[in-house]
């Protein structure tokens, strides 16, 4: 059976985790929707090598930040969940508070009440208690919060090596298969 993600990207730095996780989604044959604020589109330019029209094309179907009336609004268009990859703080404080002003919110909104699979990947250092709050919040309405922290024990060469460590991690909570990352077996620990 095909399976079908929204993936959100929103103007936090860290914008990368987003282009990669639609890569790997669409080299897996997952049908995904995408939806960018427009800061994510300036953040694309200003972090990555990629174009936002290329961005773009790693998607199956792409939607403007502002239709409030496109498909991924309504709890009848089925989908396997959404990520938000890299989530900015406006974004998570807006979906904390339940404000749904663009389609990136509303899209988030429509999975938390439909009882499906929200990860939030927030990209923000430090953070504040609100930051801290508004996670919280929306981990007890059912959402998984993924922050965007690298972990050292695949001893990652390079940053694509960090990235591919998150992006697996999503992959996942999602339940979809990948070779991404080594997987941790253990060590001996002596005397």
């Amino acid at each position: 059976m095909a399976r079908r993600i929204i993936v959100g990207i929103s103007g936090a730095s860290g914008v990368i985790y987003g282009v990669r996780l639609l890569e790997v989604l669409k080299e897996l044959g997952v049908e995904t929707h995408l939806v960018m604020s427009p800061a994510a589109k300036v953040t694309i330019v200003a972090e990555t090598k990629y174009s936002v029209e290329s961005v773009e094309k790693m998607a199956s179907k792409v939607y403007k930040f502002s239709d409030i009336a496109a498909t991924i609004s309504s709890g009848s268009f089925s989908t396997d969940g959404m990520v938000v990859i890299p989530c900015s703080m406006h974004t998570l404080g807006a979906l904390a508070s339940g404000v749904a002003e663009s389609l990136l919110t509303r899209a988030a909104e429509v999975t938390m009440k439909e009882r499906r699979t929200l990860i939030i990947v927030p990209r923000e250092t430090p953070l504040t208690l609100i930051h801290i709050e508004n996670m919280a919040r929306l981990a007890q309405a059912g959402a998984i919060i993924v922050p965007a922290m690298p972990a050292f024990y695949s001893r990652p060469k390079t940053i694509e090596d960090i990235v591919n460590h998150l992006v697996g991690k999503v992959l996942d909570l999602l339940k979809l298969e990948h070779s991404l990352f080594k997987r941790w077996e253990g060590i001996s620990l002596s005397g």
